[in-house]
């Protein structure tokens, strides 16, 4: 609302002796503009050789802030505690081993490739592909329609393609997915490759396509990480009152942390921070990377070499 003053100067005229439309001061965002304006300008008369220093360029220089960090993740002996509660698992019956099998895969593809819990959801078998790269080494990689509809290729390591291969000849499938296969990257349990309603796959054969089944819900994945989590929470306080904090932190840990962990270990284990980006797919170089087969490549072995999950 303006004060009385401005309401009173803004019923004087132009041409009137008491007009001063500049007479008070200006306002912060006004002080703000008119600085960026002189900055500019004095930016301009530097490189075009008429000063040879911008005076305004000191006030530029604002207090840094604290880089802000990721404290949701895991680091590497509380996620080796999570990879031991998963060992430890009952496989006593066939629905013990199908949820130990199913449990595996998930955190393994949550954590090597950083996966978002709705992207694990939402792509298919079918989308890991193999490409041959500059030295002739087939490389597998899995293609991933992520958040804000973007795409991007997430190297799929040999962990990965091992872990995939147990996962699906566990489920009676072929080891290694075929192109534009529509099987679920995570199943029901109970999946199996002989389930799926008129099949015609012939006796004793590993059927190459998966069930017919609708992918997890990520209500059903949050469920299965959380539960995992709890468990190996459970695990750590039994140890006794000394672990009683990791096994807090464990019990508050969901599988956006598996993702966060992915990327801590990335950065910790010197993978360039620009590789471990377009891992996790925090910036849509898709069309750029079509020309970068050689970065491609060195993202992918680097990625290999430097980030596994070592069950």
């Amino acid at each position: 609302m303006p004060t009385r003053a401005r309401a009173a100067a803004a019923s004087i005229r132009r041409g009137d002796a008491r007009w001063r439309p500049f007479h008070g001061p200006l306002s912060p965002a006004s002080v703000r503009q008119a600085m960026v304006i002189l900055n500019v300008l004095f930016s301009w008369l530097v490189q075009a050789g008429y000063l040879t220093g911008n005076p305004l360029a000191l006030s530029r220089q604002r207090t840094p802030k604290a880089t802000p960090r990721i404290t949701r993740y895991l680091e590497p002996g509380l996620w080796q505690e999570v990879k031991d509660f998963i060992a430890s698992m009952p496989q006593q019956t066939a629905r013990d081993r199908a949820h130990y099998h199913r449990v595996r895969w998930l955190f393994t593809l949550l954590y090597l490739g950083g996966l978002r819990i709705a992207e694990v959801g939402g792509n298919p078998m079918g989308q890991f592909f193999v490409r041959r790269d500059a030295d002739g080494t087939m490389r597998w990689w899995l293609t991933v329609h992520g958040k804000g509809d973007r795409e991007r290729l997430v190297p799929a390591t040999r962990d990965l393609m091992t872990e995939l291969s147990r996962y699906r000849q566990h489920l009676g499938m072929t080891a290694l997915p075929s192109p534009n296969e529509t099987t679920p990257l995570v199943l029901p349990i109970g999946s199996t490759a002989g389930s799926t309603a008129g099949s015609t796959a012939e006796p004793g054969r590993t059927k190459t396509e998966g069930p017919s089944h609708r992918p997890l819900t990520r209500a059903a994945l949050h469920t299965i990480v959380k539960d995992v989590f709890a468990g190996a929470a459970g695990r750590l306080r039994e140890r006794g009152e000394a672990f009683t904090a990791r096994a807090d932190l464990l019990g508050q840990a969901s599988a956006h942390w598996l993702r966060h962990s992915a990327g801590s270990h990335m950065a910790d284990n010197q993978v360039d921070l620009r590789l471990v980006r377009d891992n996790l797919g925090h910036a849509s170089l898709t069309t750029t990377s079509l020309y970068l087969h050689v970065d491609d490549d060195r993202r992918h072995h680097e990625t290999d070499e430097k980030h596994r999950i070592d069950w």
